[in-house]
């Protein structure tokens, strides 16, 4: 799948019911806290993808326990659970990223507490994604760290099986991922740590409050009543039972081929509440047009064949403007995305790649400093690029839908977060369980 994938039209208005697999950014915060543990953690539903598969198996290189069980249902194989025992973090060690901000930015503040080498690096596209924040911290507090003069992958880290740890001021105005970081190994450093953002507002919000809410599920005490502050009390977190939500941001492409077609999906297990970003989906959906309905079924979306335009600030839930900009390309009426200036340094510049692929394929949208504005055009078919990047390919089979002959390059890309979005992309359109 690392050509071109025909991306399917939708002959009819799609019905179908869609489960969505475990979220990434909740088994991964998962991961590193259980591997911090004072005791064993079983996570259940874990995602197994790419990028959380890369999360076990760096924290295994540094001697994680991280074994497969079976399920409460007796499931084994990719429906199992993850039994985490903590062990003695040491290395030599090579830490493979991939192209996880999650594992770059999250497991070298655990790799100062190991026990000698640990080394990073990635895919050739993460070596251009920047990680100085979270290197200068680490050394700020104490930390050896050689990254040759270029804080980027390759680097490694020498710990020395602990770190003080203590007080640290940042600019985060990149990436929330780096407070992230910070925060989830906090609890094991000496003096905890206190992280003081210094800089323009902080991007993805809602990534740091699931962090620490996840911290406070396993027992760590998290004071975050003082803006741009953020500080974890030393102490080991407890080990954890705990069961991950279906990734929210990963039901965007499917909602919205409810809105694209006028048909109807329903998401299985939607929370009711959740510190996921992704399910501001609903209040997107609904300005686009959809009827967007919870209950205890889960969330049902209805479209009616027709996409309004919207004017929206992004920032807090920047991880969906790809899917959204799709929608928008096919609205009757321009759309306004704002506020995801720092989405450039995602996995590709993102706003830089839709606005390329979108006008390639009959689009008319051009950059603004900080978003995108879209003005709808009938888009034709052609090759749409990803760039490597999961929520480009996804935003490409929401555009396929709609526009006969887009192909999408590289859809295996999705498997970072979703294994085997072909198929169930197809399933949808089949009208089954996707």
């Amino acid at each position: 799948m690392s050509g071109l994938w025909p991306a399917p039209v939708a002959a009819s208005p799609v019905h179908a019911t869609v489960p969505i697999p475990g979220s990434k950014s909740l088994t991964n915060r998962a991961l590193v806290i259980a591997a911090l543990a004072g005791g064993p953690s079983r996570l259940r539903r874990p995602l197994r993808a790419r990028d959380t598969l890369l999360m076990v198996a760096a924290l295994r290189s540094i001697g994680t326990r991280i074994e497969d069980v079976p399920g409460d249902d007796g499931a084994a194989g990719d429906d199992s659970d993850w039994a985490v025992t903590p062990g003695r973090l040491r290395g030599p060690a090579d830490v493979d990223c991939g192209l996880a901000g999650t594992i770059m930015r999250f497991v070298p503040p655990v790799a100062v507490l190991a026990d000698g080498p640990v080394r990073f690096d990635g895919d050739p596209q993460a070596r251009k994604r920047p990680l100085g924040v979270v290197l200068d911290a680490l050394r700020t507090l104490g930390a050896d760290v050689d990254d040759g003069g270029r804080p980027a992958l390759p680097f490694t880290i020498v710990g020395t099986g602990g770190f003080p740890g203590g007080v640290v001021t940042i600019d985060a105005s990149a990436s929330s991922q780096f407070v992230s970081g910070l925060l989830l190994a906090g609890a094991r450093y000496d003096k905890g740590i206190t992280v003081h953002h210094d800089g323009t507002r902080v991007p993805s919000l809602p990534h740091i409050e699931m962090t620490v809410q996840a911290l406070r599920g396993a027992g760590v005490e998290v004071d975050d009543a003082e803006s741009n502050t953020w500080r974890v009390t030393p102490g080991p977190p407890a080990g954890m039972d705990v069961a991950i939500e279906p990734d929210l941001s990963n039901a965007a492409p499917f909602l919205a081929a409810a809105l694209v077609t006028g048909g109807e999906i329903r998401i299985p297990d939607w929370p009711a509440r959740t510190t996921q970003a992704g399910d501001a989906l609903r209040d997107l959906l609904t300005r686009f047009g959809a009827d967007c309905r919870l209950d205890g079924a889960g969330l049902t979306v209805r479209g009616s064949g027709r996409v309004s335009g919207i004017d929206a600030d992004l920032h807090d839930v920047s991880e969906l403007t790809p899917v959204v900009a799709a929608l928008a390309a096919l609205a009757d009426a321009p759309s306004f995305l704002r506020g995801v200036a720092h989405i450039r340094g995602h996995e590709t510049d993102r706003l830089a790649a839709l606005a390329t692929e979108l006008n390639a394929i009959g689009g008319d949208v051009t950059e603004t400093e900080d978003g995108l504005v879209i003005r709808p055009r009938p888009m034709r078919g052609g090759v749409f690029r990803t760039y490597a990047d999961h929520r480009l390919a996804q935003a490409g089979a929401v555009l396929g839908l709609a526009a006969a002959g887009v192909q999408v390059e590289d859809i295996a890309t999705t498997a970072k977060t979703l294994p085997d979005f072909p198929a169930m992309w197809h399933r949808m359109l089949g009208g089954g369980r996707a």
